[in-house]
């Protein structure tokens, strides 16, 4: 699939079908996760792939009863757990050298749009899971210390396609040669 038509085309998916995610369709998607760039090169992400049922129910309960993706967690064949590494990202010699701190947010951002679009572009759908009590989650996965549970996705093929949602027009957000100069 062209990139352009992946970019434009991916949606938040939020209901699926029962149908199960090939193994070699979840290697691909962890394998796009493998080549997401990050700081210094430090790959500070790492994945948890769910499949047990009580686990995704649990997993499920982080989310606010009203949270739309909550449905999602429970209904995909297979929710993606996204970690990052604290104290890689954002370090040189063990001390923090950027004022945004550990880095591992920004980096584990790129590795899940990697995710998603490699899913889109194989007839797979994803939404970005962020409002959840990570706490909870980490308890629920068995996280350990060193690790921060960033963000969740469901994984599966998608119930039906979502049109596009307007979006704002490149003059609205670029600025050139300082802010305010269009």
């Amino acid at each position: 699939m062209d990139l352009m038509k992946a970019i434009k085309g991916r949606r938040s998916i939020r209901k699926y079908k029962g149908d199960p995610v090939p193994e070699d369709n979840l290697e691909a998607v962890l394998e796009a996760v493998r080549w997401a760039p990050s700081w210094a090169n430090t790959q500070c992400w790492e994945v948890i792939v769910v499949r047990e049922e009580e686990i995704r129910r649990r997993l499920a309960d982080t989310l606010a009863k009203g949270n739309p993706a909550r449905e999602g967690i429970m209904q995909a064949p297979i929710p993606l757990v996204l970690l990052g590494i604290e104290g890689k990202a954002g370090f040189f010699k063990g001390e923090v050298c950027t004022d945004k701190g550990d880095w591992y947010m920004f980096d584990v951002a790129l590795a899940m749009q990697n995710l998603c679009l490699a899913a889109y572009a194989m007839g797979l759908g994803t939404v970005i899971v962020g409002l959840f009590d990570a706490a909870k989650a980490t308890q629920v996965l068995q996280v350990p210390q060193g690790r921060a549970v960033v963000a969740m996705t469901s994984l599966g093929f998608p119930e039906k396609a979502i049109a596009p949602t307007k979006r704002r027009e490149i003059e609205e957000f670029v600025h050139y040669e300082g802010y305010g100069r269009r």
